[in-house]
C-alpha cells in the first residue's frame, strides 16, 4: 500500500469565532469540515459560557485535505467534504490534484468539483507521462501488426509532446504524476 493510500484524506477545518478574531484573541477549534455548517458559537468557543456579547459569526480560518486556499464559511467546507466524499478514499489525493491542476469542472459557479467527470477524466497514476502513453500504446495495440524493427523508429518524446496538449499532468506526492485527459 502506497503512502498516499494510507493518508488519511478526511475534510478538516479549523472554526473560529469572527468577533473574537476581530478583538485580537483566536478562539476556535478543529472539526471534521463534513459537520462544519452545523457547528455552533459554544462548540467554538469550549462552552456555551464562554460565549461573549457580539460573538455572532463562524468562519473557516484554515482546512486540511480541501485541495483549494483560502478561508471560506462552515458551509462552504461542508459541502467541500460532501463533494470529497463522493470519491473513493483512494482515489481523493488524485481528485485534489484534478482540482489544483485548474483543469477540473466545476459545479455551476462554485470551486466545487464535479466528481464524476473527475472519475471520466482520470487516467490513473504512473510514474511519468511517457509511461502513460506506452501503456496506452500496448492497451490499444497500437503497433499491432507493424514488425519491431520499424517500431524502434517511434519518437516517444515527440509523440509525449504532441500528446501533452490533451493531458493534465499533476505531481502525486508518492511520487510519479497523476494524468487527466482534457
Amino acid at each position: 500500500m502506497t503512502a498516499a493510500a494510507m493518508e488519511d484524506t478526511t475534510p478538516r477545518v479549523f472554526i473560529s469565532c469572527l468577533a473574537c478574531y476581530n478583538a485580537g484573541r483566536l478562539v476556535g477549534e478543529w472539526f471534521d469540515a463534513a459537520g462544519a455548517d452545523g457547528i455552533g458559537l459554544a462548540e467554538v468557543h469550549g462552552s456555551p459560557s464562554r460565549v461573549r456579547q457580539g460573538c455572532e459569526e463562524l468562519w473557516v480560518m484554515d482546512h486540511e485535505n480541501i485541495p483549494v486556499r483560502g478561508e471560506m464559511s462552515p458551509h462552504d467546507a461542508a459541502r467541500w467534504a460532501e463533494t470529497i466524499e463522493e470519491a473513493d478514499e483512494h482515489l481523493r489525493p488524485a481528485l485534489f490534484a484534478w482540482v489544483r491542476s485548474g483543469s477540473y469542472t466545476a459545479q455551476g459557479s462554485s470551486d466545487l468539483p464535479v466528481v464524476s467527470d473527475f472519475i471520466d477524466k482520470y487516467c490513473g497514476h504512473y510514474e511519468s507521462f511517457r509511461d502513460y502513453l506506452e501503456q496506452l500504446a500496448d492497451d490499444t495495440a497500437m503497433f499491432e501488426g507493424i514488425p519491431d524493427v520499424l517500431q524502434s523508429y517511434f519518437d516517444w518524446d515527440r509523440f509525449a509532446a504532441d500528446e501533452a496538449h490533451s493531458y493534465a499532468t499533476e505531481d502525486a506526492p508518492d511520487g510519479g504524476v497523476f494524468i487527466f485527459a482534457y
